[in-house]
């Protein structure tokens, strides 16, 4: 492997991570109930608890997949 192409590929790696943060970031600053939707689970014991946000991320994982198809799409004309 090129060390041109590793170092590429690490910036792009890179900017798709500040994307995401920035993304997190304002997704914060809308209140939405993500995290708190009806369907997060959490346990919470005398010690230890547990939260599992199956709702939240079913909800990110659809958003995801139509935002994706919708560049893949655009990218391909």
């Amino acid at each position: 492997m090129d060390l041109s192409s590793l170092a590429k590929g690490i910036i792009v790696l890179g900017l798709v991570l500040v994307l995401a943060g920035a993304l997190l970031w304002l997704l914060t600053k809308t209140n939405l109930p993500l995290g708190r939707l009806p369907g997060d689970l959490r346990f919470q014991g005398d010690s230890i608890s547990c939260y599992v946000p199956l709702a939240t991320l079913i909800v990110l994982s659809i958003l995801l997949s139509v935002v994706l198809n919708l560049v893949i799409r655009l990218v391909n004309h």
